[in-house]
């Protein structure tokens, strides 16, 4: 897998087609990453956010792979069609490919476009081209914030405003639609009346970003959720604790509000690049409520970047446990089981799916533009998961290490 993804750039350039009716040229460009990354832990796999496996005291070239090519044909002056795909490992435990995006494009007026179809939700600093590693300075975004949100895209519509005020131009997003997302273990994750605001201002190597969204959340096809929930509502019913029912209810993901706030700042000036996120998520659902940061450090010299990162990932509240621990005299003699067995699996909530846990991770890396369009990042993190297992995956029992991680990768686009 390695080898053919860095053999990509000698194979495949740039490409025009245009034929003989004169039909308007179609332009298709790409991206990708090859990378190696291990883990030092053998009790749980590190896994970017949404992977269904990850490392554990092996090398894996799946984690911070991947390959994306996007074409473009532009009708006229005003009109145009973009459709990108992406290849990488997600929430299956395979490598697959998925329509990032697909959406007809309509230059309004000089400060003024609508996109209608398949276009990303604006929600993080680095929304449109979390993807692409070439574009970014660190080896990957920090999984504290961008596990937070599982969307990467909606189906709907957004339309963006830009204007100059001086030496400052400022660019408005706004995006509306639905979507439907894989998530590990074989469940999705459906959005709808998803809202997101998104304003930024740039001025010189300066720029400030701001942003919200909302909407309504539902997972319908988590079979072990699904069986919790109904066991609270069996049980509260049948053993008469009517706030097992309200539990329920508080739990069960259905058509439930969720909203993300988030702020960022970055930095190119002089050789001192800074890049820094603060983000809170709200959600009506079991779903964590959290807040997240980073703040990442370098200095450009030459042609190498040395950087250093933290991150962390905070739980605000969680879904609060009222289920008994025992039941009172003269009740069947499986109640108190029973009672126990929901109660834990309660509690294994706030640790439990894509984005729950708490955890910190310190970084330090360089990357190397040693060539056009092509660049190797070399990054270690040291991961500390806080009250659980933080964002792992396959943890055994009991783990609460910290892990380090090692990770190369070569970045490239073309």
């Amino acid at each position: 897998m390695i080898a053919s993804l860095l053999a990509l750039p000698l194979a495949v350039s740039t490409a025009y087609a245009q034929d003989g009716a004169g039909f308007p040229a179609v332009k298709v460009s790409g991206f990708g990453t090859g990378a190696l990354t291990y883990a030092d832990s053998d009790k749980a796999e590190f896994a970017r956010p949404n992977q269904a496996s990850g490392s554990s005291k092996d090398y894996r070239t799946g984690i911070d792979s991947n390959l994306g090519l996007q074409a473009d044909l532009p009708v006229n002056s005003w009109l145009s069609f973009t459709a990108q795909g992406l290849v990488r490992r997600d929430a299956e435990d395979s490598y697959g490919a998925e329509l990032s995006w697909a959406f007809a494009k309509a230059k309004l007026a000089d400060n003024l476009s609508l996109r209608v179809g398949r276009v990303g939700l604006p929600v993080f600093m680095i929304s449109d081209y979390r993807n692409v590693g070439y574009a970014n300075t660190m080896l990957r975004p920090p999984a504290e914030v961008y596990s937070q949100v599982p969307f990467n895209s909606v189906d709907g519509a957004d339309i963006t405003w830009q204007h100059g005020f001086g030496d400052t131009t400022v660019t408005s997003q706004l995006a509306y639609g639905k979507v439907k997302a894989p998530l590990t273990g074989g469940i999705h994750a459906r959005g709808k009346k998803l809202a997101a605001l998104n304003i930024s201002a740039e001025h010189g190597p300066f720029t400030v970003r701001a942003g919200h969204a909302t909407g309504e959340i539902t997972i319908a096809d988590s079979t072990s959720l699904n069986t919790l929930i109904g066991g609270l509502r069996a049980a509260g019913t049948g053993y008469r604790f009517p706030q097992l029912n309200t539990l329920a209810g508080e739990i069960e993901p259905k058509e439930k509000r969720a909203t993300f706030s988030s702020l960022g700042l970055s930095m190119d000036w002089n050789n001192v690049v800074v890049q820094t996120e603060f983000a809170k998520r709200k959600t009506k659902a079991y779903i964590n409520d959290t807040s997240a940061w980073y703040v990442m450090g370098g200095y450009r010299i030459g042609k190498f970047l040395p950087y250093v990162t933290h991150a962390n990932l905070k739980i605000d509240s969680a879904i609060v446990n009222t289920v008994p621990a025992t039941c009172p005299p003269g009740y069947p003699a499986a109640c108190t089981p029973t009672l126990q067995q929901l109660g834990a699996g309660v509690r294994r909530l706030p640790n439990s799916g894509v984005g729950q846990g708490e955890q910190s991770t310190n970084s330090i890396g360089v990357r190397w533009d040693f060539a056009s369009s092509v660049a190797l990042k070399a990054q270690i993190d040291r991961v500390k998961p806080k009250n659980g297992t933080g964002l792992f995956v396959a943890a055994q029992p009991g783990f609460n290490d910290t892990v380090t991680v090692g990770a190369i990768a070569l970045d490239f686009v073309f």
